[in-house]
């Protein structure tokens, strides 16, 4: 127990790392874009770029990660592919400045153009690397945790060092840190933070070295029925020859249109689940986003584009530092319900807890959008922890239930299952009845040419369903990547949208008034999910 409680933490400790690059990020990437001079609406649209790459290459990533073989696991080459993406624009978006006025004088381009463009390149990196990342982290959860009550308890603690990280990233932007001897020599407070950040997110990095991921990985294959894409993808990734690129592309392009198909056949369970978290998703990340931005213009009265050191700016910085704060609040709030999770579950039930967490996200940020008080919206923000932790565990255990239980929740696999085994019996029993049927599947007990997937079978009728390997299974890293893609469009859609409106209403409340329309849906959604077996039934 001792190992897998090490292990756990080995991978939260990346998650924690990871979280905090994000959640400094969330702070400083609206404040950055506006103080560069892009307008409110093409600010939100730049918010949009990562999550949009993610939404295109996150349900491939898990498909090909579930089938993945090699030395370092399923996971890991995944998750450190992703993790030097999130390091590059740590490195590149505090140095955008100081990188444009290198390289303007041989490119003979604008400054202040492509010191937006290194911005713009550097912020979209981040979000996509850094949002994508977690699919492989989650998976890598459920791979270790299998048992329901350990996959309540491991995801319960993945959502505590969540909270945590998202704890250090929104206290980092709060602090104010010029303060100190040595900021001005780093270049200010955000060369600083984002120096501390890299720090810190390699120290978590270093952890997932130590990790054994791969210890259980036949009976997890088996168990969901993942065939293995590894020689189709990258054939030559062992011996790293220079090509070894372009075989992993043509794999890619292999895998997709199973990809495609898989996605289409989604059981109905895991598409409620999805539509239900894409609108609370939504709720969610509007309020997160642009909180900052609402709170130093809305309830400062800053305004982001006036020259530094003046008092409209100076008030602007002020309530970013206090967003920040309720960003910090929110994620500390997360941090105390994720202790007690499981007892509150137990007691209400997972219905009574994800619906009573979606009514409580749009009952406060409506608050939000019609209060002026700094103490009301930082008590809402603090509130709206308890369905940033519910949206955290709840949908990933239910989807652990549901590959647990796969019979039952997903009927449509059992039953190609059944007739797929029924005429491979047929078959067997026509073209070859005067052979005599072993139980190792193989024609005299002998293995010999022929498919590569072999089913037992007797004389006296076909096999059962739970003997069969599915032709076309659901890997869990699939169906977590389905679940990811909705935390992903449910930043594109505000991204998009939220910035035209907020320009057409003149005000920056409209941030939190959308939110609560996006609860409301988000209410009728969650009632339809499928919470356990009884909600079959209805």
């Amino acid at each position: 127990m001792r190992n897998r409680f090490t292990q756990l933490f080995l991978v939260n400790a990346l998650t924690c790392g990871l979280e905090i690059c994000m959640a400094a990020g969330t702070s400083f990437v609206p404040p950055l874009l506006l103080e560069a001079g892009v307008e409110e609406r093409f600010m939100t649209m730049v918010l949009g770029v990562g999550p949009v790459l993610g939404l295109l290459f996150v349900p491939l990533i898990g498909a090909a990660s579930d089938g993945w073989k090699g030395r370092f696991g399923r996971r890991r080459p995944f998750i450190w592919l992703l993790c030097l993406g999130v390091l590059l624009s740590l490195l590149l978006i505090p140095q955008a400045s100081r990188l444009a006025t290198l390289l303007s004088i041989p490119m003979s381009v604008p400054l202040r153009g492509l010191e937006v463009a290194l911005l713009v390149a550097g912020i979209c990196l981040m979000e996509f690397c850094g949002q994508v990342c977690f699919t492989p982290l989650e998976a890598l959860v459920s791979d270790l945790f299998q048992e329901e009550e350990e996959c309540t308890w491991a995801f319960s603690v993945y959502s505590l060092m969540i909270s945590l990280g998202g704890c250090v990233g929104y206290l980092l932007p709060a602090v104010h840190w010029n303060m100190g001897p040595l900021i001005p020599y780093l270049g200010g407070q955000r060369s600083f933070i984002f120096l501390l950040l890299t720090l810190i997110f390699l120290a978590c990095l270093l952890g997932t070295l130590f990790i054994s991921e791969e210890s259980d990985w036949g009976k997890v294959a088996s168990r969901e029925g993942v065939p293995s894409i590894c020689p189709r993808l990258c054939p030559h990734l062992p011996s790293l020859r220079p090509y070894w690129l372009l075989s992993l592309l043509r794999g890619c392009r292999s895998l997709l249109p199973q990809l495609c198909q898989a996605c289409r056949r989604m059981p109905s369970v895991i598409r409620r689940l999805f539509v239900a978290e894409l609108w609370s998703w939504m709720a969610l990340m509007t309020f997160i986003l642009f909180y900052t931005d609402f709170v130093g213009e809305a309830l400062y009265q800053g305004v982001p584009s006036a020259p530094p050191g003046s008092a409209e700016r100076l008030r602007y910085e002020e309530g970013v530092r206090m967003g920040s704060l309720g960003l910090f609040l929110q994620c500390a709030t997360s941090v105390l319900l994720s202790l007690c999770i499981e007892t509150l579950v137990r007691w209400l039930g997972r219905r009574a807890v994800y619906l009573s967490s979606v009514v409580l996200l749009a009952l406060a940020t409506l608050v939000m959008s019609l209060s002026r008080s700094v103490v009301t919206v930082t008590l809402m923000a603090a509130l709206t922890g308890y369905p940033f932790c519910i949206l955290q565990i709840l949908p990933y255990t239910l989807t652990s239930l549901y590959h647990n239980d796969k019979q039952t929740f997903f009927p449509r696999t059992k039953d190609r299952s059944k007739m797929a085994a029924e005429e491979k019996w047929r078959s067997a029993k026509d073209l070859v009845p005067h052979i005599l049927y072993h139980g190792n599947g193989h024609p005299g007990g002998m293995p010999g040419l022929g498919p590569t997937m072999y089913v037992s079978i007797t004389r006296e009728g076909p096999p059962s369903p739970a003997a069969v390997a599915p032709t076309v299974g659901r890997g869990m890293c699939l169906d977590l990547a389905i679940l990811d893609s909705a935390f992903l469009l449910s930043q594109v859609v505000p991204s998009l949208l939220m910035g035209s409106v907020v320009q057409y209403t003149g005000s920056v409340s409209a941030y939190m008034g959308g939110a609560s329309v996006f609860a409301l849906v988000a209410i009728y959604f969650s009632s339809r999910v499928v919470f356990d077996r009884r909600d079959l039934e209805r």
